[in-house]
């Protein structure tokens, strides 16, 4: 696992955020988060985004969606309020959550990606 990049406690950042390497939020965002890897919303982390990512780990404060390739997690000391979009859910026992799971990530994925469907895929060309 690579270095993550670290936005301090002294960072506040408001706007769409993207990036290609592990992220370690410890500041306060709000807006839109989308990364390719890692997310770790740290203890004193507080975020009110939508968050993409491949992982999504809270330990602080998150207000907004989190929709993950492989996995979401809320650790003992996250507080997370709003809906979870995983195929991996875990909620340790602690952990504050306030919203609704969805764990068939593959039915979201072909309700967002024509293409994907048999009926449209054997039209093309014709």
């Amino acid at each position: 696992m690579s270095t993550p990049s670290i936005l301090p406690p002294s960072l506040k950042f408001k706007g769409e955020l993207t990036a290609e390497e592990d992220l370690l939020i410890l500041g306060q965002i709000e807006g839109t988060i989308k990364h390719t890897q890692r997310v770790t919303v740290g203890k004193a982390g507080k975020v009110k985004a939508t968050i993409t990512a491949q992982v999504i780990k809270v330990e602080g404060t998150v207000l907004g969606d989190l929709h993950a390739e492989r996995s979401v997690s809320v650790e003992s000391s996250g507080n997370l309020r709003g809906n979870i979009h995983a195929p991996a859910v875990s909620l340790v026992e602690g952990a504050r959550f306030n919203g609704l799971v969805d764990m068939d990530v593959k039915r979201a994925a072909q309700a967002n990606n024509p293409a994907s469907h048999p009926e449209v895929r054997g039209k093309t060309g014709t």
